[in-house]
């Protein structure tokens, strides 16, 4: 059999040439050109300046009104999201920024105020830390059956990251002990601005200039953003340009009119900044087609107040309830996986997890939700526990609950 690894091709890849129809930059595997039968008979492809996903391989986010963009949950192994699957959420689109440009100003209730470049910044002792994001509106409380764990809940995502400790930098400047509060502010054209107590400050927030090993991507906040681990996504302002230390709240738009929840008793929750225990099965869900015998039940569970220390998960809807195992790491405020095996002998049943975390919270029922919180509490911090339904034939839909 002839080699369709032509000598053209050959001195082409050799050469760094691109050429169409070509394997070059594109993986080993092409739509428009089949994989020889026999790859031990063929001269592989050559080295790239960067890795690419095999062509057999179809992923990515869900992007969604131009703001929103979802990590496919049920596609992913282990908890590291690759950056370029981390979700996305923007007020303003994501704006273009030179690092050699770019400066982070601290000023307000300190003994020197100081305005620090990005060299500046990268001087100071780094940290780095493995933890998740969440939106706090991270539930389509709307979504029908026909839904993935991308569509249902999919604006979650896990990243390493690197910085500097914002508590270095407030030492550095001299916070002055008056300073309750500290103001951060983005770059983009909203200006995103929202007020973190100074506690959270001087506890593990990092001014993160690094994502899975690489510069923060510009989706992320590129060259800086603020990080809060377990802390609702809005708070971790992206694109960081100033911090201001001041004696009270700064009452921002993003915590007044947005990022509050209405509660029973015509009251709202106001600075609800911890993300609560929650976990969801990533598969077998939809639009999964499961097989009778041997299938192992897998999904992520997180929590903002510690480590996860317990996953339950029950097949017949919450009647019985079996331990699943956890898969290490298990770190704190981090996304955990964990796993139980099961026997499908067909017939229907209703798979559901539920998280408890080292404080001893557990994951609510959407019933318990709305006792807790009254029926208007939309559509932030909504971490019930959802369920996906196994017909008899095997295929997998989520179980579509209305909010009431």
């Amino acid at each position: 059999m002839k080699s369709e690894w032509t000598r053209r091709k050959m001195l082409a890849a050799l050469a760094g040439a691109p050429f169409v129809g070509g394997v070059l930059g594109r993986g080993a595997a092409q739509a428009d050109e089949s994989p020889p039968a026999d790859p031990t008979k063929v001269q592989g492809g050559p080295t790239s300046a960067f890795g690419e996903r095999s062509a057999y391989e179809s992923i990515a986010r869900l992007p969604s009104y131009g703001v929103i963009s979802g990590t496919p949950l049920q596609s992913l192994h282990g908890t590291i999201t690759p950056a370029d699957l981390h979700f996305e959420r923007h007020h303003a689109g994501i704006p273009a920024i030179d690092p050699n440009q770019h400066s982070l100003m601290v000023h307000g209730l300190v003994e020197r105020p100081l305005k620090f470049s990005m060299d500046d910044l990268m001087r100071f002792p780094a940290v780095t830390r493995t933890c998740f994001l969440e939106c706090s509106g991270n539930l389509q409380f709307k979504a029908g059956e026909e839904t993935s764990p991308q569509m249902l809940c999919g604006l979650t995502s896990q990243s390493e990251w690197t910085g500097v400790a914002l508590s270095t930098i407030l030492r550095e400047v001299g916070a002055k002990p008056t300073a309750k509060w500290i103001l951060a502010e983005g770059s983009d054209a909203a200006k995103m601005t929202r007020s973190i107590p100074i506690e959270k400050a001087l506890d593990d927030a990092i001014l993160a200039y690094a994502q899975n090993g690489e510069a923060v991507r510009p989706a992320q906040g590129y060259p800086l953003r603020l990080l809060l681990p377990g802390w609702e996504g809005n708070t971790n302002v992206k694109w960081l340009r100033r911090v201001e230390l001041g004696d009270q709240p700064f009452m921002t738009r993003e915590e007044t009119s947005k990022y509050t929840e209405p509660v029973a008793g015509d009251q709202a929750r106001q600075f609800s900044f911890t993300m609560d225990a929650r976990s969801v099965i990533t598969t077998p869900t939809y639009p999964t087609q499961v097989s009778r015998g041997w299938n192992e039940i897998r999904g992520l569970a997180w929590s903002g107040r510690g480590r996860i220390a317990r996953v339950e998960v029950s097949v017949d809807g919450g009647q019985k309830w079996e331990d699943a195992r956890l898969v290490g790491p298990v770190l704190a405020k981090a996304h955990t996986r964990f796993a139980l095996p099961w026997n499908w002998a067909g017939g229907g049943a209703e798979l559901a997890s539920r998280a408890t975390d080292e404080t001893g919270y557990v994951q609510p029922t959407r019933r318990q939700l709305i006792d807790a919180r009254g029926r208007g509490s939309l559509p932030y911090h909504l971490n019930s526990i959802v369920s996906w339904l196994v017909e008899a034939d095997g295929r997998v839909i989520y179980k579509a609950e209305p909010w009431a």
